[in-house]
């Protein structure tokens, strides 16, 4: 059964990406032979063109986060591994891929700004002023989310912890060796990539890096905390994009032994216990719009257009990179998707500690038919989704550090808008409120709900920013990016309808999660409407 869902996935993405991704790339009129911002514009700090291998690397581990795997595992506990599988193939293919290689080809055609600024330049400023408030304040949500998420599996795991500080610290030494002392990125990475996959098992068995590293889930946060205001104001050749370059490749390295997991697991320990349906309804949640909004990432992100149009357009060596790069990372997530699924058929059920933990033990069992201790195989499973989520962080604190200057026309400097990311994150960390069951929790939990309405509302409005460039700068059919847009801003107001309905509906009325949702819903109206106002405008 894992191997022949595996081995369907990968021929779809395969022949997905030689036809579907060629068909966009002429639609945009891809030229490897013009310049991009990142050559135009170069400035080593932003601005700086990679090696396709490299910023692949950069842009995967960014967009993935944690959404790939507790995502789909949530989905196919909830409703099924078959639902999920198929969101995830056909989503991924035909939803994610052209939402984010739209959104990174828009971007680089719009001097590698934000897709706010293309808002502004196709929809208006009053677009351009919704569409950045709104993902300024989902970015700052998403960097509390992820610290909070990182420094955890740092306290859960001495190793991780030891291994996530030392590919930081090489990330440093790669830099310099690549772009100061024009080492060969091979070299370079033949030399890294081996130092970090084995500091895993070193960690597990150096008494020194249990007694070290063993530090509460506070102190790491506020290290992380200093980590990810370095990360978003040096420049991002010697930090951010080698250390996402590395991590990468122990993420490929996850994605190959889960996959070979799949393709060999055989046995009771390989067994399929989960059922492929489980119904339209779980508890008072429905296939429609739920599975749509709870899959994210395994499928469509918006958080994937931040990335696309934020730091990655802006190191695009050539623009025929754009294919690989943004259309070919979201079919490399879906298969991160197929693998996260697959582990939870062979549990059966959501582990007791949560998806993570489901997919670190089937990813123990994975591992353990290469021959791998199955307790570093969980330690490596973790890993994997820390390098997912301490990427993601990193990047969404410095797409958060440009938005707020894009936002202020630059009147606000790289350090001040880093330290108010930082600082709003931490505000989310620290402060304390009253949920709806009356108890106290911070402010991050009590909101976290609304995330993943808002998160696909931002791939909607993404679609619809990138569609209405389309037809007004390229004179092209935006069909393919205007029927996705309308499934998701759908799915995202009706999965925001019902939040509203069942928040309102309690004993006391959860206004925490009510005015958000409000707010999202009103936003998605008129973003819409500035948009086919323009549209209109143009057809006049």
């Amino acid at each position: 059964m894992l191997l022949g869902l595996l081995v369907f996935a990968l021929a779809v993405f395969a022949v997905c990406y030689r036809f579907y991704g060629n068909r966009m790339a002429e639609l945009y009129a891809l030229d490897p032979n013009k310049d991009t911002p990142a050559v135009v514009l170069c400035d080593g700090v932003d601005f700086c063109p990679a090696h396709p291998s490299v910023l692949l690397g950069h842009h995967f581990s960014s967009i993935a986060g944690a959404g790939p795997i507790v995502g789909p595992i949530t989905a196919a506990s909830m409703f099924g591994w078959l639902p999920a599988y198929i969101w995830c193939l056909i989503g991924s293919a035909f939803v994610g891929g052209p939402h984010d290689m739209g959104s990174l080809v828009a971007s680089m055609r719009h001097e590698g700004k934000s897709v706010g600024e293309v808002v502004d330049r196709w929809i208006g400023r009053k677009g351009k002023v919704l569409f950045l408030c709104f993902t300024i304040l989902a970015l700052v949500l998403v960097v509390a989310v992820f610290l909070q998420l990182a420094a955890n599996s740092f306290a859960a795991d001495p190793a991780v912890a030891f291994s996530g500080m030392l590919y930081i610290l090489l990330a440093m030494v790669f830099g310099v060796m690549v772009y100061r002392y024009r080492i060969s990125l091979l070299w370079a990475t033949v030399v890294m990539v081996p130092i970090v996959i084995y500091a895993c098992w070193y960690g597990n068995d150096a008494q020194w890096v249990q007694d070290v590293f063993s530090l509460p889930v506070e102190t790491w946060r506020w290290i992380l905390a200093v980590y990810i205001f370095a990360a978003s104001v040096l420049p991002v050749w010697l930090l951010l994009q080698p250390r996402d370059y590395l991590a990468s490749y122990f993420l490929y390295f996850s994605v190959i032994i889960g996959g070979v997991g799949m393709l060999l697991g055989r046995g009771s320990d390989f067994a399929v216990t989960l059922p492929a349906f489980k119904g339209f309804s779980a508890g008072n949640q429905y296939l429609w719009p739920m599975l749509f909004v709870v899959v994210a990432c395994g499928a469509i992100s918006g958080f994937h257009s931040l990335v696309g149009s934020g730091t990655t357009s802006k190191q695009l060596r050539k623009e025929t990179d754009a294919v690989a790069v943004g259309y070919g990372s979201m079919l490399l997530e879906g298969v991160v998707a197929v693998i996260a699924i697959g582990t939870v058929m062979i549990s059966g059920s959501v582990d007791q500690g949560g998806p993570v933990v489901t997919y670190a033990k089937g990813f123990g069992k994975f591992a353990g038919l290469l021959g791998i201790n199955p307790k570093v195989g969980v330690s490596l499973g973790l890993l994997a989704i820390n390098s997912f989520i301490l990427t993601s962080l990193d990047t969404a604190t410095r797409l958060t550090r440009y938005q707020i200057q894009e936002l202020t026309n630059y009147k606000v400097d790289k350090y001040s808008a880093t330290l108010i990311t930082v600082v709003g994150a931490l505000v989310l960390l620290l402060v304390k409120i009253h949920g709806a069951d009356g108890k106290e929790v911070p402010a991050w939990a009590a909101i976290w709900p609304v995330f993943g309405a808002s998160n696909q509302m931002v791939a909607a409005l993404a679609l619809l920013s990138v569609s209405v460039w389309v037809a007004k700068g390229l004179k092209k059919d935006n069909s393919f990016l205007m029927v996705p847009m309308w499934f998701m801003l759908v799915t995202t107001v009706g999965a925001l309808a019902i939040m509203i309905k069942d928040n309102l509906m309690l004993a006391t009325p959860n206004y925490i999660l009510v005015v958000p949702s409000v707010l999202l819903m009103i936003l998605a109206i008129l973003m819409v409407k500035e948009a086919f106002g323009a549209l209109k405008k143009d057809a006049l």
